[in-house]
């Protein structure tokens, strides 16, 4: 269970009604199943041991005697099983005849839980809150931080669960649905729906169990539908006979979201909890999947709309933002990457929703010592059909004289030789903006400005920059989906050209006019950059755990030696280079988080990045 993961199952098996001692063995040859599996916590349906049809013989003496025998047959089968199982009975309490769910863990009942809230119609009791045997329906792992289950007794269809509720204020990271609802046309795609809606408004995770094939069909069908979920992804699912439904809940990472959010772990008058697993923990064997673009949806039908939404949040900024300066023209610098392809398209975008001609739209190439007639070529051909103003201004002359005014010799190829290219683009830029009544559009992606691949006071400054919000794999999606979508046959050539290119800053002189300076040779994929941010800065993991998550998404394309290296470059990086993050332009934020100082990002630019460096010492 390292880095938080845990193995969980939902399973419901195909049972006889009334017959729980055949009930008792299915119950356990899934227990033996998901012990093999390595399987920690595993829950089964309401009424397990007999079925939830059994109405009126639920208060029938055999049948509940039945039930306790059975469920002391299942705790003699988890004897020496490091799992926290559920199961579900009906007990008898004096005159009432309760709903009860059976927490064992290891050869012991830890708990007898009944259901809270009011009954169905097989005629159970109902508020049963105060029942002796247990007033615990939370269990805390022993070596697990963060990591508590709370047991959820014939969870119904609703949208708005109330016990769930509870149960997340008080700490419940892990909650375990025992269901009660038969199979309609619409129930698993509402149980879909409810698992999703609640496991994201909570930060938690769900296990939920619905009554099986092996159920009564007298008035209702059962399908065993058995789901996990996390935070609104759900993580696995099955619906047939048998179901088990198996993957790892993140704990850390739930924990990472609430601390985030605040209002949980909040006392509603619970008193205490029940311990469970073993404090000597083997590792998690993971099963689920991890995105390797974790900023672009997972189905790529949506990805479309998604583009779209993007386009329309940075199209709206930049209007509301020209709209309030009283600026009518954008001037951008093309330099044929995507990222200055998009934010010239974006502007064109913007202007014409301002009811303004595109030629309002200054977009500006600025040849110099590394520039190729590839990219010159590209960035020319997609601002000129959209019908932008297109000027070609060759700073050569101007950099060579800067040059001589500060004394560097032109061969002399260092950092001073590529800056002074930057930033004699951006004052260009500027000054041509306050000239025509404009706004300096900026083109650096949220990528850039969190490896640093940017000049100081060079294309790290703008006036507004509609890409600060989007990661590279985000400005590629954009471009992507323009090219995809337009009927534009010379703009559609000119973008998938342009997607084809390799990132490049284009500041060393070239021979042969052959692109050969490329920015993921110095800072790495930036795929994988954008899945180190979305896991380390967004999630909160520590870096051995995304190196262990990398591994898993990108295996066919790293060996874990390349992992290791870019993992500790984006890591000092992350430090070094804030100085350039705390003093960022406004710009957009299409997801949740973006390195502005102004929406939460806040680290020293003088940071050591001494602790996560050391915390990837740990992996192999």
């Amino acid at each position: 269970m390292k880095n938080g993961f845990i193995k969980v199952a939902a399973a419901s098996p195909v049972i006889r009604v009334c017959d729980c001692d055949y009930n008792a063995d299915r119950v356990i040859e899934c227990i033996e199943k998901a012990d093999a599996l390595g399987v920690k916590v595993l829950a089964f349906p309401v009424l397990t041991l007999t079925g939830v049809e059994c109405r009126d013989l639920f208060r029938h003496k055999v049948l509940l005697d039945g039930a306790w025998a059975a469920l002391q047959k299942v705790i003699t089968a988890t004897e020496s099983r490091d799992m926290l199982v559920f199961v579900g009975l009906p007990y008898a309490l004096g005159s009432r005849v309760l709903n009860a769910a059976a927490a064992v863990y290891d050869g012991e009942l830890l708990g007898l839980t009944p259901q809270g809230e009011t009954a169905p119609d097989y005629a159970l009791a109902k508020d049963a809150v105060d029942f002796p045997i247990s007033a615990k329906r939370l269990y805390e792992h022993r070596a697990i931080p963060g990591l508590k289950v709370w047991a959820e007794i014939g969870a119904d269809m609703d949208a708005v669960c109330p016990p769930s509720v509870d149960a997340a204020l008080e700490g419940a990271t892990l909650i375990v649905q025992m269901a009660d609802f038969p199979e309609t046309v619409y129930s698993t795609r509402d149980a879909e729906l409810n698992i999703k809606a609640q496991s994201k408004r909570l930060a938690a995770g769900i296990l939920l169990a619905a009554p099986g094939r092996g159920e009564s069909t007298t008035d209702n069908a059962y399908s065993g539908l058995c789901m996990a979920a996390e935070d609104g992804v759900i993580l696995a699912e099955s619906e047939y006979e048998d179901c088990l439904a198996v993957s790892e809940i993140d704990a850390e990472y739930l924990m990472n979201l609430r601390k985030a959010r605040g209002g949980f772990d909040r006392s509603t008058g619970f008193d205490g909890v029940r311990l469970w697993g073993r404090a000597e923990l083997s590792d998690t064997a993971l099963t689920r999947r991890y995105s390797k673009h974790p900023h672009l949806p997972e189905n790529p039908a949506d990805l479309p709309a998604y583009c779209e939404r993007m386009l329309d949040i940075q199209v709206s900024a930049l209007v509301k933002r020209m709209t309030y300066a009283h600026l009518d023209h954008c001037v951008v610098g093309i330099s044929g990457g995507v990222d200055s392809t998009l934010a010239v398209m974006v502007s064109a975008m913007a202007v014409k929703r301002m009811g303004l001609p595109s030629t309002n739209v200054i977009a500006c190439t600025m040849p110099c010592f590394g520039t190729s007639s590839r990219t010159k070529s590209n960035a020319v051909v997609v601002a000129e059909q959209w019908g932008c103003e297109v000027r070609v201004i060759d700073i050569t002359k101007a950099v060579l004289q800067h040059f001589d005014d500060i004394g560097h010799a032109h061969d002399d190829y260092s950092l001073a030789f590529e800056n002074a290219q930057a930033r004699e683009r951006t004052q260009v830029l500027m000054d041509i903006a306050n000239k025509c009544n404009g706004l300096d559009v900026g083109t650096e992606d949220l990528s850039e400005f969190i490896d640093g691949w940017c000049t100081y006071n060079g294309d790290h400054t703008s006036m507004y920059d509609v890409n600060l919000g989007l990661t590279k794999t985000q400005v590629r999606a954009n471009v992507s989906h323009i090219a995809a979508t337009t009927e534009d046959k010379v703009l559609k050539a000119a973008l998938y050209d342009v997607l084809d290119c390799p990132v490049t800053p284009e500041l060393l002189p070239i021979h042969d006019d052959l692109i050969e300076q490329k920015s993921e040779d110095a800072v790495g994929s930036y795929a994988l950059q954008d899945f180190f941010t979305h896991h380390i800065l967004i999630n909160g993991f520590t870096p051995s755990k995304v190196f262990r998550l990398a591994k898993a998404a990108y295996a066919d394309e790293f060996t874990d030696e390349e992992l290791k290296r870019w993992l500790t470059s984006w890591c000092k990086r992350l430090f070094s280079q804030q100085f350039k993050r705390s003093c960022l332009m406004d710009g957009p934020a299409v997801e949740a988080f973006t390195v502005s100082p102004r929406t939460g990002f806040r680290i020293p630019s003088d940071g050591e990045a001494t602790l996560f460096l050391k915390d990837l010492e740990n992996i192999g």
